[in-house]
């Protein structure tokens, strides 16, 4: 008998608007949120928020075209002070999870909405969490002041990305799809469109790799980029995440080729506590188990497999797996400093993962 259905759904609104040429809606879109914009954009990005800005006009209240990843706590506090200065009502930011990111931490203080302009698969847009960083941590947490209020996908802004950023920030998006997956705060719902952002992304990822210029590539790509970004800002994350997170902030780690490099280890560390999720993933996948084809798409698409590859080394495991284990926080199978050590011992070394881990248990929030 199939297991009694007990789920809370609770879902924020955000206006997404998906099309080729979608840049042209920025100023308009932003107009309907406020009078005065600050407009961010990260280095890549300068020359299309110089479009953004004309479009603004006399509604552009400032720009900042620099941005730091993982958002140290200096250049936020800076950003505040600098969007109070202009008086700015709204802020318009466009580029990676960085830009994104940045935006948040003045949304966080101030309260003004947000117009995302996405040029990565991070999916950072569509959720209310928000990251600092300050010496070697990083701190998250959620607020749905932080929650964009529209978000705007181009496809065009993609194609200028190298294909090596395109396929781990891709991977990062199926990393939220895989702990949205298992999560206890999952619903049919979430579930639904976590295993269809799976398939999406792994039905693109390959053509946009073989051709950078297939719009039709890149678009599917941001469409399960979108739902991953939902899945997680509406669900939890687990071990997978928080791992990123340590290593991150604390080794100063690029953040969607960590993703890519340890989604595989993750999902086969929590697969025997999972197996409905698990079967649902590996059936969008197309593969044998999930973890082998989360770790078989990324070899296919040239994504990180090792986290030595991403600069980790092996022998700052066990100290890494302290700090991560060092709150509680949910996962489908305990967690302890041993054990996520010798997974990001087998994350280091990059071999495909096994088919089983553990024996199988009997607890799985996805149905």
């Amino acid at each position: 008998m199939p297991p009694t259905l007990a789920f809370i759904h609770d879902t924020p609104a955000v206006r997404a608007v998906l099309r080729v040429g979608a840049l042209s809606d920025v100023a308009d879109e932003a107009r309907r949120l406020g009078r005065r914009a600050l407009l961010i954009a990260d280095e890549a990005m300068k020359p299309r928020a110089d479009e953004i800005a004309a479009d603004l006009g006399d509604r552009l209240a400032g720009r900042i075209d620099e941005v730091i990843m993982h958002v140290p706590v200096e250049q936020a506090r800076a950003a505040v002070a600098y969007a109070r200065e202009t008086g700015a009502d709204m802020i318009v930011a466009i580029g990676g999870g960085s830009a994104t990111g940045l935006a948040k931490a003045i949304a966080k203080e101030l309260h003004l909405p947000i117009v995302a302009v996405p040029t990565t698969y991070a999916g950072s847009e569509m959720t209310p969490i928000w990251g600092l960083t300050e010496g070697d941590r990083k701190t998250t947490g959620r607020d749905l002041h932080v929650l964009p209020r529209t978000v705007v996908y181009d496809p065009v802004l993609t194609v200028g990305l190298p294909v090596s950023t395109s396929a781990a920030s891709a991977m990062n998006a199926i990393a939220h799809c895989v702990e949205g997956m298992y999560s206890s705060a999952a619903s049919p719902v979430t579930s639904l469109l976590a295993e269809e952002g799976v398939r999406a992304l792994a039905a693109a990822l390959p053509r946009v790799v073989a051709d950078p210029t297939d719009l039709a590539a890149r678009s599917e790509a941001q469409y399960g980029a979108w739902l991953a970004g939902w899945v997680l800002g509406t669900t939890g994350m687990g071990v997978h995440h928080k791992i990123c997170h340590v290593l991150g902030g604390t080794y100063d780690l690029p953040h969607a080729p960590v993703h890519s490099a340890v989604i595989a280890y993750a999902t086969a560390y929590n697969a025997d506590y999972a197996p409905a999720a698990m079967a649902r993933l590996a059936g969008a996948l197309g593969a044998a188990t999930a973890a082998q084809g989360i770790w078989d798409l990324a070899r296919q698409i040239g994504a990180p497999t090792s986290l030595a590859a991403v600069g980790f080394r092996e022998s700052d495991a066990e100290e890494a797996a302290r700090l991560v284990t060092a709150s509680a926080f949910a996962n489908p199978r305990p967690v302890d400093p041993d054990s996520v050590r010798d997974l990001l011992i087998a994350a280091c070394r990059g071999d495909r993962p096994p088919e089983r881990v553990l024996p199988p248990q009997i607890s799985d929030p996805s149905h």
